[in-house]
């Protein structure tokens, strides 16, 4: 395996808590939630009238002309990208731009492009935008932060459900390990919250219902919940090679040590009840980044608000570290900004390397009383974490079975 170190120098996002990284973050360890009601004519007969939309319009923010040319979903990961980039320090510097490379994720796409257009075909052919292609097809938000930056790398676009983000870091720290780049801009976005997705998850059974009180909707490991909160927003890390970051003297937040990628092959929605493709994910995770479970004082997880998602990766988690779980401070981030499908894991593995860069974990909310099957330490207030070399691990899953788990490391 390579020794090439690679590390975090850049954070951007835009979630249903605040429009960046640092309100974001200040929301989290506040316990704030994202959850509102939806007022829009189109809720009205849905069954399920509550999400998570983002905190900030992105269409505030990027350029009238060129936020009509994207999908909401690109408009998020333009929004990160852009922050994650001067977060990074790496405007300011002249770059090979054949080392830069991209890999932003999605679980779904240009969604609201495609039922826009959808409609607008059925007043005639011509009524359908010349840009609906390259609005609504799945790499749009990875080519539009390609373009911005130049990147000449490789501009890549992992589906992989709500796995998606965390394969796409994994892929972009590949990347670098491989020698194929230096710096690659890595993460994912979603912007789905829309009649069809809301009126399929619930009849799957998969949202919560709780119209009457969105705040408390999102509920991960308690024993009253009921599904899961639809977000909507991007995160996107830049990741480096050290020794480049360090040569123009980065401000680093913390080292990419390792990923693991599993299958449960089990079933198309439903978790292996076992938890073994995830505890393999993490276990891989701890290898490839020759961490040991004593070195993980901290686990973000999925924990998405489902009966079976939630108690299957907590045996998982105890599987894979045994009674290290017992003192590793488990949070579910999900409780405040619901679940953003392909960029969970990205808003996620930020506020995992925020956790350790600040030596800080935000808190579960809506956790009254843990399910049995749980047996985790989990924060329902901020949690300090120790001095010394910390490392973490940050937890996502999809539908089809896909397992990716990633672990930090303190720098």
């Amino acid at each position: 395996m390579s020794k090439t170190r690679v590390v975090i120098t850049g954070l951007g996002a835009t979630t249903p808590v605040g429009g960046d990284v640092a309100s974001t973050w200040e929301a989290l360890l506040a316990g704030k939630s994202g959850a509102k009601l939806l007022t829009a004519d189109w809720v009205e007969e849905l069954p399920v009238k509550i999400a998570a939309p983002a905190a900030v319009e992105p269409t505030e923010i990027i350029e009238r002309v060129k936020a009509r040319r994207l999908d909401r979903n690109a408009q998020f990961a333009v929004v990160a990208a852009r922050e994650a980039w001067a977060d990074s320090g790496l405007a300011d510097v002249e770059l090979d731009k054949t080392r830069l490379g991209v890999a932003i994720a999605t679980g779904i796409g240009g969604l609201l492009t495609t039922l826009t257009n959808y409609d607008l075909l059925q007043k005639g052919p011509r009524r359908v935008s010349p840009l609906a292609i390259p609005m609504l097809m799945p790499n749009s938000a990875a080519a539009n932060v390609g373009l911005e930056l130049g990147a000449l790398a490789g501009v890549q676009t992992p589906v992989s459900a709500c796995a998606s983000s965390n394969e796409a870091i994994s892929l972009a720290a590949d990347q670098i390990r491989l020698g194929r780049a230096d710096i690659v801009v890595a993460g994912g976005a979603e912007g789905s919250i829309a009649g069809l997705p809301l009126a399929a998850f619930g009849q799957m059974m998969a949202l919560s219902k709780r119209n009457d009180d969105p705040e408390r909707a999102s509920r991960p490991w308690d024993v009253d919940r009921d599904g899961f909160l639809l977000g909507e927003g991007a995160g996107v890390l830049v990741l480096e090679n050290y020794d480049h970051a360090v040569a123009r003297g980065a401000r680093i937040y913390a080292e990419f040590a390792g990923a693991g990628i599993t299958a449960d092959g089990h079933d198309i929605v439903q978790p292996d009840p076992t938890g073994s493709g995830a505890e393999r994910a993490m276990l891989q995770a701890l290898r490839e980044g020759d961490l040991a479970t004593g070195d993980i004082v901290h686990i973000n997880a999925h924990a998405t608000s489902t009966p079976a998602g939630d108690v299957a990766e907590a045996i998982a988690i105890r599987k894979a570290l045994g009674k290290v779980a017992d003192t590793a401070v488990a949070t579910a981030p999900k409780s405040m900004i619901g679940h953003l499908l392909g960029a969970a894991g990205a808003v996620e593995s930020i506020a995992t390397v925020l956790a350790l860069h600040h030596r800080l974990v935000p808190p579960t909310i809506n956790l009254d009383k843990v399910d049995d099957g749980v047996e985790l330490d989990i924060a329902t207030e901020p949690r300090k974490l120790g001095d010394g070399d910390i490392a973490a691990l940050n937890n996502s899953f999809g539908f089809g079975g896909h397992n990716v788990a990633l672990a930090f490391k303190s720098i």
